[in-house]
């Protein structure tokens, strides 16, 4: 038979780690439990550490993200706005040119259109410059001075580069395109235009015309010359060609019609009135102008209604046309940042799904189950009260207290 002595000093270093780790286990436990995470620190659990990290790393570049995004969709809402603002006030423009050809009307009633029209103008053109919060112009697109469109009437003077940036794939632009919204307006119909020689002494006039076949439009420059009969009094004309600079009939005489529509190359216009023996009217491809020159022509045609009625219902047919088609550009523009606002939604929605998902492999990695670790600490409070108890039973176990 074996016998093991253990020695008393042994056992109670023995059993006073035990009750140690014990209490440090629960101590441990209860921090975390308190804390409301199972990873404190990275010696916890170096790997779900580390993938914590970068949970909230990814996290907080997302609420960056966002509110870059929430200052980028400031500066598109504010341009939209006022695009919306220019449109109105581009609108009732419209309807004082549209209000200066009443027949009813003496000079006197369309100079006091007149200053309404210039003021309008004026507004315009400070909507085009708006600045954003930082004090930079809304309509810069890629980069312009801190007044991009300078008035220089007739027409203005523009500093802005054309195009537009599209932003990041997870941010907007940070400005609109200007160029586009305010410099960029086709004249007269918008593939050509139609004028009256400055000589004309008839009564004749033109309407902005239109096209009726694209495929036979050339681009050449026409002119329509009018002759008169002596004798009979009857008007005919002939149509010219100016292609390569040089002039060449392209049609024989035809008898003139008032109201009946002219087509050359697939386009046509309509001529009323009694044009005078010589009276010439020009078709020109159309170019590109700005939509100050738009306005400040008009104004100009209203402000000299009285030099001839003809030459006012040509000129408020052609504004009317070039202002619906800067009108039209404004509005595309609008529509853009309408769209642009529309992209900031979607990009906030996937930012938030983005965080929402990081945040729950942050809470998967380093959180505690509550309920897991509550009934744990009871579990490791009952051991450790036992553990204390039998140590106070084995105090008894000494030698000592039985001599004597």
């Amino acid at each position: 038979m074996s016998i093991a002595r253990i020695g008393t000093a042994s056992m109670y270093d023995s059993t006073i780690n035990n009750l140690n780790s014990r209490q440090s286990s629960l101590v441990d436990l209860m921090e975390k439990t308190t804390a409301g995470k199972r990873v404190l620190r990275a010696s916890d659990d170096p790997v779900a550490a580390a993938q914590a990290e970068r949970a909230r790393t990814r996290i907080s570049r997302s609420e960056n993200d966002q509110r870059v995004l929430g200052a980028q969709r400031d500066v598109i809402a504010q341009g939209e706005s006022v695009l919306g603002t220019a449109q109105s006030a581009l609108q009732e423009f419209r309807d004082l040119v549209l209000k200066a050809g009443n027949g009813s009307f003496n000079q006197e009633a369309r100079d006091a259109l007149v200053q309404q029209m210039n003021s309008l103008r004026d507004q315009i053109l400070g909507y085009a410059n708006t600045k954003d919060s930082n004090g930079l112009p809304i309509f810069r697109g890629l980069g312009s001075g801190s007044d991009p469109i300078q008035s220089t009437p007739p027409g203005s003077t523009g500093q802005l580069n054309p195009g537009q940036n599209t932003g990041a794939d997870n941010g907007l632009p940070i400005s609109l395109d200007g160029h586009a919204a305010w410099l960029n307006v086709p004249t007269g119909n918008g593939v050509f235009t139609v004028g009256g020689e400055a000589g004309n002494s008839g009564t004749a006039w033109a309407d902005v015309g239109s096209v009726t076949d694209p495929s036979k439009v050339t681009g050449d420059s026409y002119s329509l010359v009018f002759s008169k009969d002596a004798t009979t009094g009857a008007v005919s004309y002939v149509i010219n060609s100016s292609a390569a600079g040089v002039v060449n009939p392209i049609k024989p005489s035809q008898p003139y019609t008032a109201g009946q529509a002219i087509t050359v190359n697939g386009q046509q216009i309509t001529i009323k009135g009694e044009p005078a023996d010589g009276d010439q009217f020009v078709m020109e491809p159309s170019t590109r102008t700005d939509l100050f020159s738009v306005l400040d022509q008009a104004i100009a045609a209203v402000k000299q209604g009285t030099n001839g009625s003809t030459a006012l219902q040509q000129a408020i047919g052609r504004s009317l046309s070039e202002i619906d088609a800067g009108m039209n550009r404004v509005q595309s523009m609008r529509s853009y940042a309408g769209d642009q606002l529309n992209r900031a939604d979607r990009l906030e929605s996937g930012m938030k799904d983005q965080a929402l998902t990081q945040e729950g492999a942050r809470s998967r990695a380093e959180d505690i189950d509550m309920i897991t670790a509550l009934s744990d600490v009871e579990t490791q409070k009952v051991g450790l009260q036992a553990a204390l108890q039998s140590y106070a039973q084995i105090q008894k176990l000494s030698l000592f207290n039985y001599i004597g």
